[in-house]
């Protein structure tokens, strides 16, 4: 399938509809949502603001939402060639290529001004990162290389130490230790999404699995070695003191559930496993990270 060269004629309420659609918001909101746990695990050293969190919030949701919509910008030829993204409101054209520019820009530049101005420099700088790094690095090395899945964890693991500097106004050890969980989490979690959708995936061009390869044992046992190291990552808030045994229990747990289809997807590569493992990562993250704050309390 192609990208629809003509734009179709929509009413302006039509038009916000796809831009929503064009910004992702249900997979904003997870990110949001890590976000305002990073900002809650910073309290003890800063200071709790329903204004402060709100305004992360809303800055965050447009600052992701900014980055998934140039992201599908510099992609409209390979969303057009996949199932999953033919539906996509560039590749219909119900937003021409401008519009949603124009939509990610505005989006953006509010984004970061409201970090800017409510957290200060150091928050502003590393949301405008995190989009820099999304769009700029990540989604065109994709095309490229499979290398791209360890450029993209990087902003893939901003949120939660942005909201960490958020309330703290700097960076530190706590801020660096929610960076590494989210971190290390993203390698299974994006490999299983990328083995269950590798057909589709290879439609496009995009090889992303370990080492570019199709879904084979080599592949599962790369996916299985990092999933392990995601335990010993989300227990590092304990061994450092931020927080107690309770999140200790709900990283090994978490990380154990993880585990259990990693292991199988590596004895018979089969994507049902991949899919057990997808869904695992999802549990994963903010049940260990709602502990971390839990623990704080």
């Amino acid at each position: 399938m192609q990208p629809t060269s003509s734009i179709v004629t929509t009413s302006f309420a039509a038009k916000l509809r796809s831009v929503a659609v064009l910004f992702k918001l249900r997979l904003a909101s997870l990110v949001v949502f890590s976000a305002a746990l990073g900002y809650l695990f910073g309290i003890p050293t800063g200071g709790f603001s329903w204004s402060a969190i709100l305004g992360l919030c809303v800055a965050g949701t447009l600052l992701t939402g900014a980055s998934n919509a140039l992201n599908q910008v510099l992609e409209v030829r390979e969303d057009g060639l996949m199932k999953r993204t033919a539906s996509r409101p560039l590749v219909k054209g119900t937003l021409s290529v401008p519009e949603a520019v124009t939509a990610a820009f505005l989006a953006a530049a509010m984004a970061t001004l409201m970090l800017w101005m409510q957290f200060g420099p150091l928050t502003g700088i590393l949301g405008f990162l995190s989009l820099f790094m999304y769009v700029a690095l990540y989604t065109p090395l994709k095309k490229l290389s499979s290398w791209a899945v360890f450029v993209g964890a990087f902003p893939g693991a901003f949120p939660p130490m942005l909201g960490y500097v958020a309330a703290t106004g700097h960076f530190d050890l706590g801020a660096g230790l929610l960076f590494a969980m989210q971190f290390m989490w993203q390698f299974p979690h994006f490999w299983a999404i990328a083995w269950v959708l590798d057909e589709d995936y290879a439609r496009a061009g995009f090889r992303l699995l370990p080492g570019g390869r199709t879904p084979d044992r080599s592949a599962a046992a790369t996916i299985l070695l990092y999933t392990l190291f995601v335990i010993p990552v989300g227990m590092l808030p304990w061994v450092f003191g931020f927080v107690g045994p309770f999140a200790l229990a709900a990283a090994i747990l978490g990380g154990l559930v993880m585990v259990v289809p990693a292991v199988r997807l590596f004895l018979s590569q089969d994507t049902r496993d991949a899919r057990k493992l997808m869904f695992a990562s999802f549990i994963y993250l903010p049940v260990v990270q709602v502990a971390y704050v839990l623990d704080l309390l």
